[in-house]
């Protein structure tokens, strides 16, 4: 069974980072599954922002915090990170991973994790 956990959020000052985790378990690092980020913002749809490849380490970037995040994996520690930069008080959202066996694109996930909050104030 995949298991998704998300940890590394809080509250954070505007300018400030973040490094989001994703433990992921059921699955080996080698196979070819994606690991996605999204984020729900109050009242807003979850949109998806990043996602990686964790058999090559291929990545690709949505349009929402573009240059102020940086999606990577630890294959050792079957964990996906999302670092966040520059956060404004927009970014403030739950942010969830997500996995799918196939090809890193930002839709059409299978497997969720329960999302971690990241607040920014101004």
């Amino acid at each position: 069974e995949v298991q998704l956990v998300e940890s590394g959020g809080g509250l954070v000052q505007a300018g400030g980072s973040l490094r989001l985790s994703c433990l992921a378990s059921g699955f080996s690092f080698d196979e070819y599954y994606a690991i996605g980020w999204f984020r729900q913002a109050p009242g807003e749809e979850r949109v998806g922002v990043s996602c990686i490849s964790v058999s090559d380490n291929f990545t690709d970037y949505g349009d929402y915090m573009k240059g102020r995040l940086t999606i990577s994996s630890d294959n050792a520690k079957n964990t996906v990170y999302l670092q966040l930069n520059n956060l404004k008080p927009e970014d403030t959202a739950v942010y969830y991973c997500a996995a799918r066996r196939g090809v890193c694109w930002l839709y059409d996930y299978d497997y969720w994790g329960q999302g971690t909050q990241v607040t920014v104030s101004s």
